[in-house]
Formats: C-alpha cells, sequence, structure tokens
C-alpha cells in the first residue's frame, strides 16, 4: 500500500501547486504508516525530481516519454492510473488546478475510487474510510465528505497548506506506460507562452483592479505596485470582457480561482461572482471609493478612498520602505 501524488512540470521545473500536493500527499502517507510516492509524467531531470525528498517522498516514478510533454486528460489519467496500480496506491492526491480538475474525474472512474475536489484539509481516516474537508457554495461554508471506497482520489486546493521542507533525496526510476498513440486525443498546434511574469495561479500576493480604473492606460500604477511588491496581476471579469487586460488575468467564478497570501482589489466592488475566486486568499486589502461596495464584508483591511490617491501614495510609501532595508 502506498499514497500516491501526481506531480506537474513545466519547462522541466515541479509546479507550485504539486510542490503542496506532494507534501499533502506524504503527510497522508505518514498517517497511514505507509510510504509516499510521486508520479511524472514528461521531461524533467533527476536532479530536479529527486528534490521532492525533501517533502517526504520515498520514490519518484519517472515516465519521460516526449507524448507526455503536452498535457492530455484521457491520457494522463490513464498513465496515472498505471502507475497507482503499479505503485499499490490506496490514496491518489493531485493539485485541484486546471488540469488537474480536468484529470481527477478520469481518474476516479479509471480507479474505481471515491473522489473529493478541493480539498483543504489533511483527511482523517476511521479505519478503511476518510473524512475530506471542502469549501462550498463559492467559500461560504465548508463540507465534510466521507470516503468509503477501497481506493481514494483526492484533489487538493491550492494554497490550503504550507510545505515544510526536510532533508534527503527521493529515489528517482525510469517507468515506461503502456499508452498507445490512440490513447493521446489532444493535439497542440501552437503555444503562446506568457514570459516575465509571475504565472497568477502560482503567485502568493496578487494586485487586482477592476472598471473603478475608468481605462486600460489607468493600469501602469496597478502593474508598477505589484512589481514592487513581487505580485502578480489581475482583474475582474468586466474588465477582461472589454479587453482593458488579458483574459488570462480574470479571476473569479468564470475565470481562474487563486488563494494567495495577499489579495489587493483596487476599484473592485466585489460581486459574488468575483469573490467565488478569491475568497479563499489568506487576507484580502479592498481600495475603494464606494464604502457600501460588497468587498468590504470580505476584507480583512479596507481603504475608503480614490484608488488615484491612494495607490500612488502606497507606491511611494513601498519604495521608502525598500530603500532603507
Amino acid at each position: 500500500m502506498a499514497v500516491l501524488s501526481f506531480v506537474e512540470v513545466s519547462e522541466g521545473k515541479i509546479k507550485k501547486a504539486s510542490v503542496e500536493a506532494a507534501y499533502y500527499g506524504s503527510k497522508v502517507a505518514e498517517s497511514l504508516g505507509t510510504d509516499s510516492v510521486s508520479v511524472v509524467l514528461g521531461a524533467a531531470s533527476a536532479e530536479e525530481l529527486a528534490t521532492l525528498g525533501t517533502l517526504g517522498v520515498k520514490k519518484v516514478l519517472h515516465a519521460a516519454d516526449a507524448r507526455f510533454n503536452n498535457f492530455d486528460s484521457k491520457a494522463f489519467a490513464k498513465a496515472v492510473s498505471e502507475a497507482a496500480n503499479t505503485a499499490g496506491a490506496s490514496v491518489v492526491v493531485l493539485a485541484f488546478n486546471q488540469n488537474g480538475k480536468l484529470l481527477a474525474p478520469r481518474l476516479s472512474v479509471r480507479l474505481k475510487a471515491g473522489y473529493v475536489p478541493g480539498a483543504v484539509e489533511l483527511p482523517v481516516f476511521n479505519g478503511a474510510s476518510a473524512t475530506v474537508k471542502k469549501n462550498v457554495y463559492s467559500g461560504k461554508a465548508s463540507a465534510q465528505y466521507q470516503l468509503n471506497t477501497e481506493k481514494k482520489v483526492i484533489a487538493v486546493n491550492p494554497n490550503s497548506l504550507s510545505p515544510v521542507r526536510g532533508s534527503g533525496a527521493a529515489t528517482v526510476e525510469a517507468i515506461t506506460l503502456s499508452l498507445a498513440d490512440t490513447d493521446f486525443t489532444s493535439v497542440v498546434k501552437n503555444t503562446d507562452k506568457i514570459v516575465g511574469e509571475i504565472p497568477l495561479s502560482e503567485a502568493e500576493l496578487v494586485v487586482s483592479a477592476g472598471r473603478g480604473l475608468k481605462g486600460p492606460e489607468n493600469w501602469g500604477m496597478i502593474e508598477e505596485l505589484a512589481h514592487l511588491l513581487g505580485a502578480a496581476t489581475a482583474c475582474s471579469r468586466a474588465v477582461a470582457d472589454v479587453d482593458w487586460r488579458p483574459h488570462h488575468e480574470h479571476v473569479g467564478q468564470t475565470g481562474l480561482t487563486i488563494r494567495p497570501n495577499l489579495y489587493i482589489a483596487v476599484g473592485i466592488s466585489g460581486a459574488i461572482q468575483h469573490l467565488a475566486g478569491v475568497n479563499g486568499s489568506k487576507v484580502i486589502v479592498v481600495i475603494n471609493t464606494d464604502a457600501e461596495a460588497p468587498f468590504f464584508k470580505a476584507a480583512d483591511y479596507g481603504i475608503i478612498g480614490d484608488a488615484f490617491q491612494v495607490v500612488p501614495k502606497l507606491i511611494e510609501e513601498i519604495k521608502k520602505l525598500k530603500a532603507t532595508h
């Protein structure tokens, strides 16, 4: 018996959400008194994969087949289920990110496993069953899901727990999986990569803005604030819909769901659809001229004021602080 974590790599590097999934898997394995194993599909160095040992992973099963360099939910589900059976895994853990949301349901069917999407805490085991906590109703409440199946699939919400690294290196074992070309149903014809920015899905600090900025020409101060903080930039749906900002920055119910340590919202009213994508943030700061804006009810800190006066002052003070350190 083992606990298997699916670890994603991008350009040979382990994704942040997968670091958290691997750590989660190791803690589950520790509670069950068994081994933590990871599976990696696609190109990555043995040195990079061995670092998973600092998260408690004992062994990494690596399928370096070039066909895995582009994500395909059908093929990946077959591959991960095969790896799970090879490892004798009773629990499979993966990140509840864009790819995880596509992969986990297929994986659950293949393994005939119960599935919990968006876990926010470690499971509690009682014999063969496990109770897993997740958020429901757009984060307004939480629910306890009980898994009674022999095998279990748990998709972990990003930024739900903070990995603690130890020492040691994982053993990396090259594996060959029995996939035919017909198992790969997606064809990637072109890839446009965002260069020189912090990926929004992995950012711990996010500065976001909405229609309160009045136009795309005013986004310079948002980008400057984000740069000073080492943060990613985001926006509301209304802003993306009118092409003030690219759609990959749209957060909310119909966009990305993020859980950064700090989320600064500038000129965003905070409709429930937007809150659904950001209310898992550790700290929320809201800047808005409207004292009745719904976002203030969800905020940890709020500033009632004009963004065009408040943000430049924040930038000025941050520059002073950085100059003295």
